[in-house]
Protein backbone atom coordinates (compact mmCIF):
# COMPACT_ATOMS: atom_id res chain seq x y z
CA UNK A 1 0.00 0.00 0.00
CA UNK A 2 1.01 3.81 -1.09
CA UNK A 3 2.18 5.70 2.12
CA UNK A 4 -0.01 8.60 2.69
CA UNK A 5 0.96 11.78 2.55
CA UNK A 6 -0.25 13.81 5.51
CA UNK A 7 -1.13 17.61 4.19
CA UNK A 8 -0.23 20.03 6.89
CA UNK A 9 -2.96 21.45 7.95
CA UNK A 10 -3.90 24.57 7.75
CA UNK A 11 -3.06 27.78 9.94
CA UNK A 12 -6.05 29.54 11.64
CA UNK A 13 -6.45 33.04 10.22
CA UNK A 14 -7.20 35.65 13.42
CA UNK A 15 -7.12 38.58 11.58
CA UNK A 16 -6.99 40.06 7.82
CA UNK A 17 -7.84 42.99 6.02
CA UNK A 18 -6.43 44.09 2.56
CA UNK A 19 -3.27 45.22 4.21
CA UNK A 20 -2.61 42.68 7.45
CA UNK A 21 -3.01 38.97 8.14
CA UNK A 22 -2.82 37.60 11.74
CA UNK A 23 -2.10 33.75 12.57
CA UNK A 24 -2.26 31.47 15.68
CA UNK A 25 1.23 30.21 15.58
CA UNK A 26 1.51 26.71 17.00
CA UNK A 27 3.80 25.74 19.49
CA UNK A 28 6.86 24.35 17.51
CA UNK A 29 6.73 26.32 14.30
CA UNK A 30 9.40 28.33 13.28
CA UNK A 31 8.54 32.03 12.01
CA UNK A 32 11.13 31.66 9.51
CA UNK A 33 14.59 29.69 7.88
CA UNK A 34 16.64 30.13 10.97
CA UNK A 35 20.79 28.84 10.87
CA UNK A 36 19.85 27.57 14.51
CA UNK A 37 17.49 25.07 13.49
CA UNK A 38 19.03 24.39 10.19
CA UNK A 39 16.81 20.83 10.03
CA UNK A 40 13.63 22.25 10.33
CA UNK A 41 11.27 22.63 6.84
CA UNK A 42 8.35 23.87 7.69
CA UNK A 43 7.96 27.74 8.38
CA UNK A 44 4.92 29.64 9.09
CA UNK A 45 5.86 32.59 6.56
CA UNK A 46 6.11 29.59 3.76
CA UNK A 47 2.92 28.02 4.87
CA UNK A 48 0.87 31.23 5.24
CA UNK A 49 2.35 32.49 1.78
CA UNK A 50 1.37 29.27 0.14
CA UNK A 51 -2.03 29.03 1.91
CA UNK A 52 -3.47 32.45 0.99
CA UNK A 53 -1.65 32.28 -2.26
CA UNK A 54 0.03 35.40 -2.08
CA UNK A 55 3.67 36.84 -0.26
CA UNK A 56 3.66 37.94 3.27
CA UNK A 57 6.06 40.05 5.04
CA UNK A 58 6.92 39.19 8.72
CA UNK A 59 7.06 42.10 10.74
CA UNK A 60 8.15 40.39 14.16
CA UNK A 61 8.88 37.26 15.62
CA UNK A 62 8.08 34.80 18.41
CA UNK A 63 10.24 31.99 19.85
CA UNK A 64 9.71 28.60 17.84
CA UNK A 65 8.13 26.93 21.40
CA UNK A 66 5.63 30.00 22.00
CA UNK A 67 2.50 29.88 20.56
CA UNK A 68 0.12 33.06 19.35
CA UNK A 69 -0.48 36.01 17.40
CA UNK A 70 1.94 36.31 14.47
CA UNK A 71 1.14 39.50 11.95
CA UNK A 72 2.88 39.55 8.61
CA UNK A 73 2.09 42.41 6.25
CA UNK A 74 1.00 42.10 2.89
CA UNK A 75 2.67 44.05 1.05
CA UNK A 76 6.45 46.14 1.43
CA UNK A 77 5.25 49.43 2.37
CA UNK A 78 2.91 48.07 5.04
CA UNK A 79 5.63 45.54 6.58
CA UNK A 80 7.86 48.98 6.80
CA UNK A 81 5.00 50.76 8.34
CA UNK A 82 4.19 48.11 10.85
CA UNK A 83 8.46 47.31 11.76
CA UNK A 84 8.55 51.16 12.47
CA UNK A 85 5.73 50.57 15.07
CA UNK A 86 7.21 47.47 16.49
CA UNK A 87 10.48 49.52 16.92
CA UNK A 88 9.21 51.98 18.80
CA UNK A 89 7.33 50.21 20.92
CA UNK A 90 3.82 51.96 19.49
CA UNK A 91 2.68 47.47 20.00
CA UNK A 92 1.02 46.64 22.97
CA UNK A 93 2.19 42.99 23.23
CA UNK A 94 0.31 40.37 26.08
CA UNK A 95 1.35 36.78 26.78
CA UNK A 96 0.12 34.18 28.88
CA UNK A 97 2.79 32.08 31.00
CA UNK A 98 2.51 29.53 33.93
CA UNK A 99 5.77 29.54 36.44
CA UNK A 100 6.96 28.16 38.99
CA UNK A 101 6.17 29.53 42.43
CA UNK A 102 4.15 32.61 43.49
CA UNK A 103 5.14 36.10 42.22
CA UNK A 104 3.53 39.36 43.66
CA UNK A 105 0.12 40.46 42.36
CA UNK A 106 2.03 43.04 40.05
CA UNK A 107 5.45 43.91 39.14
CA UNK A 108 8.16 45.99 36.81
CA UNK A 109 11.11 43.73 35.92
CA UNK A 110 13.45 46.23 34.88
CA UNK A 111 17.16 44.18 34.15
CA UNK A 112 19.40 44.67 31.17
CA UNK A 113 19.92 42.06 29.41
CA UNK A 114 23.05 41.31 27.12
CA UNK A 115 22.29 40.18 23.43
CA UNK A 116 22.06 36.56 23.53
CA UNK A 117 24.19 35.06 20.37
CA UNK A 118 23.77 31.47 18.81
CA UNK A 119 26.75 29.16 17.86
CA UNK A 120 27.29 30.51 14.34
CA UNK A 121 28.05 34.10 15.96
CA UNK A 122 30.77 35.70 17.18
CA UNK A 123 30.85 34.67 20.81
CA UNK A 124 33.43 37.48 21.63
CA UNK A 125 32.01 40.39 19.84
CA UNK A 126 28.42 39.60 21.91
CA UNK A 127 30.25 39.72 25.29
CA UNK A 128 31.93 42.85 23.93
CA UNK A 129 28.27 44.66 23.44
CA UNK A 130 26.68 46.44 26.63
CA UNK A 131 23.55 45.21 28.12
CA UNK A 132 20.71 46.75 26.72
CA UNK A 133 17.12 47.74 28.86
CA UNK A 134 14.92 45.57 29.27
CA UNK A 135 11.62 46.13 30.75
CA UNK A 136 8.35 43.30 31.65
CA UNK A 137 5.49 44.13 33.50
CA UNK A 138 3.14 41.22 34.90
CA UNK A 139 0.20 40.36 36.65
CA UNK A 140 -0.45 37.52 38.70
CA UNK A 141 -3.38 35.99 37.36
CA UNK A 142 -4.04 32.95 39.35
CA UNK A 143 -2.31 30.42 41.77
CA UNK A 144 -2.34 26.15 42.48
CA UNK A 145 -0.99 24.92 45.54
CA UNK A 146 -0.28 21.06 44.21
CA UNK A 147 0.17 18.31 46.98
CA UNK A 148 3.59 16.79 45.14
CA UNK A 149 6.72 17.28 46.29
CA UNK A 150 8.56 18.27 43.32
CA UNK A 151 11.49 19.96 45.66
CA UNK A 152 12.26 20.06 48.55
CA UNK A 153 9.27 21.49 50.24
CA UNK A 154 5.70 18.62 50.34
CA UNK A 155 3.68 20.92 48.27
CA UNK A 156 4.44 22.38 44.84
CA UNK A 157 3.02 26.12 43.54
CA UNK A 158 2.62 27.50 40.18
CA UNK A 159 1.05 30.80 39.04
CA UNK A 160 -0.61 31.80 35.96
CA UNK A 161 1.02 35.35 35.09
CA UNK A 162 -0.56 37.66 32.40
CA UNK A 163 3.19 39.66 30.90
CA UNK A 164 3.23 42.88 29.04
CA UNK A 165 6.99 42.94 27.70
CA UNK A 166 7.29 46.91 27.13
CA UNK A 167 11.05 46.14 24.93
CA UNK A 168 11.60 43.23 22.30
CA UNK A 169 14.57 41.79 23.65
CA UNK A 170 15.62 37.84 22.63
CA UNK A 171 13.80 35.84 25.39
CA UNK A 172 12.95 38.43 27.39
CA UNK A 173 10.13 36.98 29.16
CA UNK A 174 12.14 33.52 29.73
CA UNK A 175 14.88 35.19 30.83
CA UNK A 176 13.33 37.80 33.24
CA UNK A 177 11.31 35.23 34.88
CA UNK A 178 14.11 33.39 35.62
CA UNK A 179 16.16 36.31 37.09
CA UNK A 180 13.06 36.56 38.99
CA UNK A 181 13.58 33.36 40.35
CA UNK A 182 9.83 32.22 38.64
CA UNK A 183 11.00 30.46 35.77
CA UNK A 184 8.48 29.18 33.19
CA UNK A 185 7.04 25.48 33.18
CA UNK A 186 8.44 23.62 30.03
CA UNK A 187 11.65 26.40 29.48
CA UNK A 188 14.35 23.72 28.48
CA UNK A 189 16.89 27.11 28.18
CA UNK A 190 15.81 28.62 31.31
CA UNK A 191 13.90 26.50 33.40
CA UNK A 192 13.99 23.99 35.95
CA UNK A 193 14.09 20.45 34.77
CA UNK A 194 12.64 18.68 37.72
CA UNK A 195 9.41 21.16 37.61
CA UNK A 196 9.16 20.33 33.12
CA UNK A 197 9.25 16.74 34.13
CA UNK A 198 6.27 17.21 36.80
CA UNK A 199 4.26 18.81 34.33
CA UNK A 200 5.37 16.46 31.66
CA UNK A 201 4.39 13.33 33.97
CA UNK A 202 1.45 13.78 35.66
CA UNK A 203 -0.20 16.83 32.92
CA UNK A 204 1.10 15.55 29.44
CA UNK A 205 2.49 18.92 28.77
CA UNK A 206 5.67 18.76 27.08
CA UNK A 207 5.65 22.62 25.40
CA UNK A 208 6.91 25.88 26.86
CA UNK A 209 3.84 27.01 28.51
CA UNK A 210 4.49 30.97 26.99
CA UNK A 211 1.61 32.38 24.61
CA UNK A 212 1.13 35.51 23.00
CA UNK A 213 -2.45 36.28 23.53
CA UNK A 214 -2.99 39.78 22.13
CA UNK A 215 -1.73 42.55 20.20
CA UNK A 216 -3.17 46.13 20.25
CA UNK A 217 -1.91 48.34 17.73
CA UNK A 218 -2.99 51.89 15.50
CA UNK A 219 -3.68 50.55 12.40
CA UNK A 220 -0.60 51.48 9.85
CA UNK A 221 -2.68 52.62 7.12
CA UNK A 222 -6.20 54.21 8.75
CA UNK A 223 -5.38 54.82 12.52
CA UNK A 224 -7.53 52.91 13.75
CA UNK A 225 -7.12 51.19 17.20
CA UNK A 226 -6.80 47.16 16.30
CA UNK A 227 -6.70 44.38 18.79
CA UNK A 228 -5.81 40.75 17.66
CA UNK A 229 -6.55 38.45 19.73
CA UNK A 230 -5.45 34.06 19.57
CA UNK A 231 -7.10 31.51 22.02
CA UNK A 232 -5.43 28.84 23.93
CA UNK A 233 -3.89 26.24 21.93
CA UNK A 234 -5.84 22.83 23.35
CA UNK A 235 -3.11 21.98 25.36
CA UNK A 236 -2.59 24.59 27.15
CA UNK A 237 -6.10 25.19 27.94
CA UNK A 238 -5.99 21.87 28.95
CA UNK A 239 -3.79 22.41 31.76
CA UNK A 240 -5.45 25.54 32.77
CA UNK A 241 -8.76 23.68 32.97
CA UNK A 242 -7.08 21.04 35.08
CA UNK A 243 -5.23 23.81 37.27
CA UNK A 244 -8.84 25.14 37.76
CA UNK A 245 -7.74 28.50 36.55
CA UNK A 246 -10.59 28.98 33.52
CA UNK A 247 -11.71 32.09 35.11
CA UNK A 248 -8.83 33.54 35.29
CA UNK A 249 -8.21 32.74 31.38
CA UNK A 250 -11.58 34.05 30.84
CA UNK A 251 -11.51 37.61 32.91
CA UNK A 252 -8.19 39.41 32.69
CA UNK A 253 -6.64 41.42 35.19
CA UNK A 254 -5.68 45.16 34.26
CA UNK A 255 -3.71 47.77 35.26
CA UNK A 256 -3.15 44.85 38.29
CA UNK A 257 -7.00 45.43 39.04
CA UNK A 258 -8.82 42.28 39.75
CA UNK A 259 -11.42 41.54 37.25
CA UNK A 260 -12.36 38.11 38.33
CA UNK A 261 -11.99 36.26 41.90
CA UNK A 262 -9.27 34.27 40.42
CA UNK A 263 -7.57 37.32 39.85
CA UNK A 264 -5.32 37.79 43.07
CA UNK A 265 -5.79 40.87 45.79
CA UNK A 266 -3.44 39.48 48.68
CA UNK A 267 0.24 40.43 47.05
CA UNK A 268 1.51 43.75 47.19
CA UNK A 269 2.62 45.80 43.53
CA UNK A 270 6.85 45.94 43.76
CA UNK A 271 9.64 46.68 41.05
CA UNK A 272 12.53 44.66 40.69
CA UNK A 273 16.02 46.55 39.40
Amino acid sequence: MDRLVREPMPLVIVYRDDHLIAIHKPAGLLVHRSSIDRHETRFAMQLLRDQIGQPVYPVHRLDKPTSGVLLFALNPEVARLLGALFVSAAVAKTYLAVVRGVPPRSGIIDSPLREERNRYDDQRTALEKAPQSAVTRFQTRATVELPFAVGPYPTSRYALVEVQPQTGRRHQIRRHFKHLCHPLIGDTKYGEGRHNRFFRDHFGCQRLLLAAVELQLNHPVNGMPLVITSPLEENFRELVTALGWDGAVASPCRDGVAASERCLDNRRDFSIL
